[in-house]
C-alpha cells in the first residue's frame, strides 16, 4: 500500500492528515500486544469529518498508523514536550503508558520505517504545500488531529473540544491565528483553546513558516465532539459531527478567504 494519499485541489489550504491511518503491515502487526493490535489511538473518522468542507482543499494523508511510525514527530527522535508524558516517533506504548509491543522496534526497524513510511508522506506534503504556494503566494497548512477527551496519562482533566496548536505564535501569521481562535470562541456549545496542551506537533514546528508564507495551523479536537463514544469501536457520530461540521467549515473558509491578502505580501 502506498504510504499517503493526496487529493489535489486549487485552494491555498492544505489538509494534512497524518493519523487516521491503520494500515500495519503483517510483520508488524504480529508483533503488537493484544492492546496495541486494537489501534486504539487512532484519530478516529477525522478524514470523513473533513470530507468536502472547502471545495478545492488539498488533502495529504497518511494511510500508516501511527504505531508503524508517527508522521507528527521529529524524525530524529527529539521530544515534541520535554519533561511530560507523550508518545516516540515509534510509540513504546499507547496513550494510556501501557506497552504496545511484544519486543520493541530496533533502531534498525526504526529507521527502515522512516524510509519506507514517514518520509514519502512528508515529501508529498512538501510537494502540495510548495505547489499551492506557487499558484497562491500563500500556502496555509491546516493539520487535523483528534484524541480522546480524557486522558490522566498524557494530561489532567477534560481536554477542551478545539485545542488550537501555532507553536506558541511561531507558525502562522497572527491574523490566521486570530481566525481560528475567534471562530471556535464562538461556537456555541464548544470549548476551545489556543497553545494550550497541544501547542502543534512536528507537523506544525517544522513547516510553519510565517516569513516564506507557509502557515501552519494544527487543530486537536476532543473526540467527544463526533464521536458516539470515546471507547471501541469508536463509532461516528453523524449528528454530533454536522454540529462541529458548521463550524470547521466556517473556519476553512475563513482561513481561504485571508490567504489572498497574505499571498499579496510575498
Amino acid at each position: 500500500m502506498k504510504p499517503y494519499e493526496v487529493i489535489r485541489g486549487n485552494s491555498p489550504i492544505v489538509l494534512g492528515l497524518p493519523h487516521t491511518g491503520t494500515y500495519v503491515p503483517k510483520n508488524i502487526f504480529a508483533n503488537l500486544t493484544p492492546l496495541g493490535k486494537t489501534l486504539g489511538d487512532t484519530d478516529w473518522h477525522v478524514h470523513r469529518l473533513y470530507d468536502g468542507l472547502l471545495a478545492g482543499a488539498t488533502s495529504v494523508r497518511a494511510t500508516f498508523h501511527r504505531y508503524v511510525i508517527d508522521a507528527n514527530r521529529n524524525p530524529t527522535g527529539e521530544s515534541l514536550y520535554p519533561g511530560q508524558n507523550t508518545t516516540n516517533l515509534v510509540p513504546t506504548t499507547n496513550f494510556d503508558g501501557e506497552p504496545i509491543w511484544i519486543t520493541e522496534p530496533t533502531e534498525a526497524e526504526i529507521a527502515t520505517r522512516l524510509e519506507q513510511f514517514h518520509h514519502p508522506y512528508h515529501r508529498a506534503l512538501r510537494a502540495e504545500l510548495d505547489r499551492v504556494k506557487e499558484l497562491h503566494g500563500v500556502a496555509i497548512l491546516f493539520d487535523c488531529h483528534s484524541i480522546r477527551s480524557n486522558i490522566p496519562y498524557l494530561f489532567e482533566g477534560k481536554l477542551p473540544d478545539f485545542n488550537i496548536g501555532t507553536d506558541s505564535g511561531k507558525a502562522c501569521a497572527a491574523e490566521l491565528a486570530q481566525i481560528v481562535e475567534t471562530t471556535c470562541a464562538a461556537a456555541d456549545g464548544f470549548s476551545s483553546v489556543l497553545n494550550g496542551r497541544f501547542k502543534g506537533g512536528w507537523t506544525t514546528r517544522h513547516y510553519g513558516e510565517p516569513h516564506r508564507n507557509i502557515h501552519a495551523i494544527q487543530l486537536e479536537l476532543a473526540q467527544s465532539t463526533h464521536l458516539a463514544q470515546e471507547t471501541p469501536p469508536f463509532d461516528y457520530d453523524p449528528q454530533k459531527a454536522a454540529d462541529l461540521q458548521i463550524h470547521l467549515t466556517a473556519i476553512l473558509r475563513k482561513l481561504a478567504e485571508q490567504a489572498p491578502s497574505l499571498g499579496a505580501k510575498s
